[in-house]
């Protein structure tokens, strides 16, 4: 079998949110803070790579860069108004144009090139060039709705993937996203699409704020049914995510029967994560891509692009990363997981899990 393909450039990493205090920018009574600054850090990612490097996991893969997407391209999904105001306020030094997506200079370019990874990794995989993927996705996407940004997300990179994906003769494709956030960007791309499944396993009403992710919302018209919110209370760890994905994600994948699988992989549900509140860790993270992996190879031919959005934790994701790459490659490093053991005596009581798994037996979609 080939290499995966890992697509990743540097350049995205100098994707910045500008000064902040976690997610709130300073001034006021917000303190500059002593180091650091805004939640959505490159540093995850960055100390990602790093670790790749030196574990020896960057040679299991081929690593590839990618030309970022033009205004034509993303216009598969995006107006041609929000580009122009995007691309306006990035080039006078930046600011926001929603309120939980402020940007920098320059960041245009770079969201553009963000795009453009996930996009050559969804083609490549669609044409046949390679079986598997892994992106680096900065700035993220799954937030952005066709004409606005939101949740440090600005431009719909998976979303615009999917449709170049179908232009090059790919039909049904299910995006499967197990950010700790309701993926509902990607939602609103394709609510009434029959063709596109969007899956979102997340943590009840933590953000959008609101009803965003509730059950009910299925999709409308002829995409009834093509949408499934897998909502999860807060506190859920490895045993809910992983019969969340057996009994509800598997059996809903299973019968749209798509030609490709897209993850969308926040490794924002870990349990030392500063904007959420689950206790996953490394090994739920493998355990779903392996889950995924076996149901791409069943329902079509392997096909499967794994694309790295959310997480926070900045001295963990790198090893929640790890673990997902190391499934998709079949390579194994040396590298053990330093918070794992502390994680796993974390988990939810035996009555508490019991709790979860019950509200998770009452979903809709839920098999038996």
């Amino acid at each position: 079998m080939t290499k995966p393909v890992f697509y990743f450039d540097e350049k995205t990493l100098w994707f910045t949110a500008g000064l902040s205090a976690l997610v709130q920018p300073v001034g006021g009574w917000v303190q500059p803070p002593a180091s650091g600054g805004h939640a959505d850090s490159p540093d995850p990612k960055r100390r990602l790579k790093s670790l790749m490097d030196v574990s020896g996991l960057t040679q299991a893969f081929d690593v590839k860069t990618a030309a970022p997407l033009t205004d034509a391209e993303l216009q598969r999904i995006h107006p041609k108004s929000y580009l122009e105001a995007f691309k306006a306020m990035s080039d006078a030094g930046g600011g926001a144009l929603h309120p939980t997506a402020p940007f920098s200079g320059g960041s245009y370019e770079i969201a553009a090139l963000s795009a453009g990874l996930v996009s050559r990794a969804v083609l490549d995989v669609a044409e046949g060039a390679c079986q598997r993927a892994y992106a680096i996705s900065r700035p993220s996407g799954h937030h952005c709705l066709p004409d606005t940004p939101m949740g440090f997300c600005m431009f719909a990179n998976v979303a615009i993937a999917v449709r170049s994906a179908q232009e090059a003769g790919i039909g049904r494709i299910a995006v499967l996203d197990w950010d700790v956030h309701h993926g509902n960007g990607t939602e609103a791309c394709f609510y009434d699409d029959p063709t596109v499944l969007t899956i979102s396993m997340h943590q009840e009403a933590c953000f959008p704020p609101g009803s965003s992710g509730a059950v009910e919302a299925a999709g409308e018209g002829a995409g009834i049914g093509a949408n499934v919110n897998v909502p999860i209370w807060p506190g859920a760890g490895h045993a809910a995510y992983l019969y969340a994905f057996e009994r509800i994600v598997a059996p809903s994948i299973t019968e749209f029967a798509p030609e490709m699988i897209i993850v969308v992989n926040g490794l924002d549900a870990n349990g030392v994560d500063p904007l959420a509140r689950m206790l996953a860790h490394s090994e739920t993270f493998r355990a779903l891509t392996k889950s995924v992996m076996a149901l791409s190879e069943v329902l079509c031919e392997g096909r499967l692009v794994i694309v790295q959005e959310g997480g926070y934790a900045e001295s963990y994701v790198p090893f929640c990363a790890l673990a997902v790459l190391e499934e998709l490659s079949g390579a194994r490093t040396e590298v053990e997981d330093p918070f794992l053991d502390l994680l796993i005596e974390q988990q939810p009581s035996t009555e508490a899990v019991a709790a979860q798994l019950a509200a998770l037996a009452r979903h809709p979609r839920h098999v038996p």
